[in-house]
């Protein structure tokens, strides 16, 4: 498995970070983790944290290539709302941790991917967007309804209002999880959150680089200081981890 792969994490104009976002690799599988700790909500770093950590431990515990993808992400994904339920156990539930996530797995020339809330996966290929997650979110099921256009998401005034998230209550979130997706040479995975993605346009995103024009952790970085520009002095912590696969 050859792969070219980078991470970033930036707060932007906020006074902390709440986000995490990491690439794992292991015995002919790797594993994408963007977790966003929801702002207004105690502890939303230790949220990103206590998710992200979960999958890790559990990538790293299992047998690879795995056997069963989606399996995995299902009970990743499980066991970190759990644990982030666990954080806020004894808070109200306004005050309980919470995060939103998206997960990436890669293996065999394949790729499986999961999401909770608004943050995405995004499959790229030959600069253009070859499929995303869609968002968990009220102003995703106004623009799939019709109710609005994709020019009017951003400015809407409920474009932060997610329907679903890691933690406060007990019962496990909805999630999304892809079918198999085969990968050809030179595609381009990307998990990120919505400070990354939200001022960005689907073509940056595309194109953001190519294998052989220097680093992918670079490429990402500067595309990570774009997105926080362009929202400044109002900026979210924008964070993203994405990987190229090789044949």
């Amino acid at each position: 498995m050859q792969l070219e792969f980078g991470d970033v994490s930036l707060t932007g104009d906020r006074d902390d970070n709440q986000d995490r976002a990491t690439v794992a690799i292991g015995d002919g599988a790797a594993l994408l983790v963007a977790m966003d700790g929801m702002g207004g909500h105690a502890h939303g770093a230790r949220a990103a944290e206590t998710g992200c950590q979960v999958l890790l431990d559990l990538f790293n515990s299992v047998p690879k290539p795995l056997f069963d993808p989606l399996g995995f992400l299902h009970l990743g994904l499980g066991r970190a709302h759990a644990a982030v339920v666990a954080l806020g156990t004894k808070l109200s539930l306004e005050l309980r941790p919470r995060a939103t996530c998206a997960v990436c797995l890669i293996q065999r020339g394949e790729a499986y991917w999961a999401h909770i809330g608004d943050s995405r996966v995004y499959h790229l290929r030959s600069g253009a967007v070859l499929a995303r997650t869609r968002d968990h979110s009220h102003v995703e099921q106004l623009l799939r309804e019709g109710s609005i256009r994709e020019e009017e998401v951003k400015g809407h005034p409920m474009r932060n209002y997610v329907e679903c998230c890691l933690g406060g209550e007990p019962a496990l979130p909805e999630m999304s999880l892809s079918r198999r997706q085969p990968l050809a040479d030179g595609d381009v995975l990307l998990v990120c959150t919505d400070g990354f993605w939200a001022n960005l346009k689907d073509s940056e995103i595309a194109g953001f680089w190519r294998a052989g024009t220097g680093s992918c952790g670079d490429a990402l970085a500067s595309l990570a200081r774009r997105a926080v520009a362009a929202s400044a002095p109002h900026s979210d912590n924008a964070s993203a981890a994405s990987l190229c696969w090789r044949n």
